[in-house]
This record gives C-alpha cells, sequence and structure tokens, in this order.
C-alpha cells in the first residue's frame, strides 16, 4: 500500500533517541533546548518554543494573548477543528471565514464583513503547507488592532515574500504529528519575537513555573503541562538538518503532479503563487462534483494507493452547526473543499513513478 504519508526518520536519530531513553533522562531538558535552538535559527526567530503538540501550541498562544470570554476570535472555516477548538476552550467566540479554492486559506476579503469590536485575534491557517495571504491579513489585523496567531500546523519551512511563516504574526504555532514535515510522534512549538510572550509560553507549558526564577521553584500562575520529552527533542533535530532536501523534493513531485493532472478534465489543482512558497505538506485536490469521493477512496485503495479527505468544513460539523448554527451555504468554497477535496501521497516514500501511476489511475476513474 503507497501511504498518504509516511514519517522519514534518518538512523542516526533513533540511534541518539535510544541513547538518550537509556540515559534515563527523559523529561524536557538539554535535548529540548538544542531543539528549540534548531528551530529558532532556520525560523531566524528569536524564541521557539517546544510543546506536546500543535494543538498544545495554539492553546498556549491563546492563552498568552490573554483571550477568554468575551471575545471573538476570526479562524478559516476550512482547517482542522483544532484551530478553532482551543477559541472554544477558553471561552472565546470562534467567528468563521470561508475560504479560496486556489490556496485553501482565509479569504481576506470576507474578514470586513465579520469584524467588531469584540474581535481579538485572527488565526490564519497555511493549509497544506501553502501560506495564507499575509499581507492581506497583516494589513487587516493592524488597522484594526487584532493580534495575529499564525497556525502554521502544515507549514513549517513556507514562505510569504521571503520570510518563513510562523514568524510574521505576533505568534506562530507548529505540529510535528506523523504527516508533518518533520515528526516528534506528536509535538508542536510556539514561536515569536516577544519577550513578554515567550516567557508566559514558557510558563504556561510548565505549570505556571516562573522561567525567569530557575533558581527557585516559584509557580506564579495556573499552567499546563506540555512539556515535550527528550527523546522526543532529538528525534526533531536530527530530522531539521534534512527539511531543505525534504521540501525541495515535495516541491518537485507537486510541479510532477501539476503537469500530469492538469489534463484530467474537471479536476483542480492546488494554486500556485508568485509570492508565496509552498511546502506541499499535503497534495490536494478538488474532485469534479458528479465524482463520489468515498467511492473513488476505496477505489484507489484497491489499488494500493491510500487517499483520504484534507481537511474540515467546520461550519458542517456537528459542534458548530448547533451552537453557532452555521450553515453550508455560508461558506461555500470551504464546503466543496470538505466535501470534495481528495489527498493525495507525498513525501520522501513517494518516487516519480509511484506519482504517475496515482495520475493515471485518478484519470481512469474520472474519464
Amino acid at each position: 500500500m503507497l501511504r498518504l504519508a509516511r514519517p522519514d526518520i534518518p538512523e542516526a536519530a533513533i540511534t541518539e533517541a535510544v541513547e538518550v531513553l537509556r540515559s534515563g533522562n527523559l523529561a524536557q531538558g538539554e535535548q529540548v533546548a538544542r531543539f528549540e535552538a534548531a528551530l529558532a535559527e532556520y525560523l531566524d526567530v528569536k524564541h521557539a518554543i517546544a510543546v506536546t503538540s500543535g494543538t498544545a501550541a495554539l492553546h498556549l498562544a491563546v492563552l498568552a494573548l490573554g483571550i477568554g470570554p468575551g471575545d471573538d476570535v476570526i479562524v478559516p472555516a476550512f482547517t482542522y477543528p483544532a484551530t478553532a477548538n482551543v477559541v472554544e476552550l477558553v471561552g472565546a467566540r470562534t467567528v468563521l471565514v470561508d475560504v479560496g479554492l486556489d490556496d485553501f486559506c482565509l479569504d481576506v476579503s470576507h474578514l470586513k464583513k465579520v469584524v467588531t469590536p469584540r474581535v481579538k485575534a485572527i488565526i490564519p491557517v497555511h493549509e497544506f503547507g501553502q501560506s495564507a495571504d499575509m499581507d492581506g491579513v497583516m494589513a487587516f489585523a493592524e488597522r484594526h488592532g487584532i493580534d495575529v496567531i499564525e497556525d502554521a500546523a502544515c507549514a513549517l519551512g513556507a514562505e510569504f515574500r521571503g520570510r518563513k511563516v510562523g514568524t510574521i504574526g505576533r505568534l506562530g504555532c507548529f505540529s510535528f504529528h506523523p504527516r508533518k514535515a518533520i515528526t516528534t510522534g506528536e509535538g508542536g512549538a510556539v514561536t515569536t519575537d516577544h519577550d513578554e510572550l515567550a516567557n508566559m509560553v514558557r510558563s504556561l507549558r510548565n505549570h505556571g513555573l516562573d522561567p525567569e526564577s530557575p533558581g527557585r521553584m516559584d509557580f506564579i500562575r495556573a499552567g499546563l503541562n506540555y512539556r515535550m520529552t527528550e527523546f522526543q527533542a532529538v528525534l526533531g533535530r536530527h530530522q531539521m538538518t534534512g527539511l531543505h532536501e525534504l521540501i525541495e523534493a515535495r516541491q518537485l513531485q507537486a510541479n510532477l503532479y501539476d503537469e500530469l493532472l492538469a489534463r484530467i478534465p474537471g479536476l483542480k489543482v492546488p494554486g500556485r503563487f508568485p509570492e508565496r512558497r509552498s511546502v506541499h505538506q499535503t497534495y490536494h485536490v478538488i474532485l469534479p462534483e458528479n465524482i463520489g469521493r468515498a467511492d473513488l477512496i476505496l477505489w484507489l485503495k484497491d489499488r494500493g494507493i491510500e487517499t483520504n479527505l484534507g481537511a474540515h468544513a467546520l461550519n458542517c460539523l456537528t459542534y458548530f452547526k448547533s451552537k453557532h448554527r452555521s450553515r453550508a451555504e455560508d461558506y461555500l468554497n470551504a464546503t466543496i473543499c470538505w466535501r470534495r477535496g481528495l489527498a493525495l501521497p507525498i513525501g520522501a516514500h513517494c518516487f516519480d513513478e509511484d506519482i504517475r501511476r496515482i495520475a493515471a489511475e485518478l484519470k481512469k476513474n474520472l474519464a
């Protein structure tokens, strides 16, 4: 079976992780600090704070900005539920906006329709490794005095006008889930150039411990345990050394997909933007309207190819429909992406012949 994604963990990482396991020093320490330093250097950001997941990163970012009851947060309607879940869990209200069909990211033209004095933050999602329109997001946020938290869970290494995503807003959030460019099994990171926010995130991830008093244990706020382990950090640090080559390989694979799938009538491939550099965490297409996606997924599985939906239209999920009275027709593009989107295999486990076979099977089915 050609999997949708498969982690590419070097042997040196496995060897060192085993050494850490045998050492007995497993909780957050020197290895986590080394991984954080590697992330910060790669992203050219002042602070990178490793945590237990991308969801934890988002939760800490929302908490660090003091978002809570009475506040609204703008979130794209097409994303993984984690982006909005953290807003709901701190007692704030999620305000959905539709996405574009070319980049699958927040459509900035819709922001003016939903902004109110209650809106405290925007969380643009760099969906599938493609940057959102950060010029539009930042200009709108600055005009209205709104904070920006970048959900870069899928987008380590993606760029907007030469800047790494996750470093443009006040806070950035990354995931190291096994389907991401690098993985620590589960894991994530918060990035920021703001010292005060960094200290708040470090304190909140470690039970509220004061990060500026290393010589004594003083808990200065209620916090959580979102600390990454040492052996996870080893896995992540080793993969950072090959990240550039991994991204280049995915870009070549995406180019080949573009070339082959453009010949299939009615199939929509991801858009390309000169000011953005995608890392193609997922290669996501929109199927023709008359195609049953569930049947196609099973048909491809029978031929040894794993595929799946890409993300979710939050407006179509039970929680948001019941609480916020959201409707499919209010977020047409998000609904199209959810109902007709298909994620195809991409990554180090794929070869050109695999992509050519996938394209040939799709053409056979969709013709």
